[in-house]
């Protein structure tokens, strides 16, 4: 009878060499890789998840426009550069390319209004 010869090399490193019958080192070779598979895939999702938390707690920019609307920020009318120093202040980094659209959806869901002041676009409550 043939005996059949397979090394494996685990995720840790550890080389494994198995001998038997064609059938038996099949199974055995699909066995390890079914297992492999799942092991990885349960290592993705545990990431994922951890990615999922971490978005949580972070709120969105338009969150944090509103948050500055609720603290008085927009009493005076403020420009996309002021709405960006005073993320910035807190931590948070927004470039005015970026707040430009979510002010604008801002705007349109009717949380700030603008106006136009000497030819720029001015946000407030």
């Amino acid at each position: 009878m043939h005996m059949a010869k397979a090394t494996i090399k685990s995720k840790t490193g550890a080389v494994i060499t198995v001998e038997g019958s064609d059938s038996e080192i099949s199974n055995i070779l699909s066995v390890f890789e079914r297992t492999s598979v799942v092991g990885h895939a349960k290592e993705a999702a545990t990431k994922s998840q951890a990615r999922k938390k971490e978005t949580k707690k972070r709120l969105a920019a338009s969150d944090l426009v509103i948050n500055l609307k609720e603290d008085g920020f927009f009493e005076k009318p403020k420009s996309l550069s002021d709405i960006s120093k005073a993320l910035e202040e807190q931590g948070y980094l927004y470039p005015v390319t970026t707040l430009s659209g979510i002010v604008l959806s801002l705007v349109q869901k009717k949380n700030l209004r603008r106006k136009k002041i000497e030819g720029k676009w001015a946000y407030g409550k």
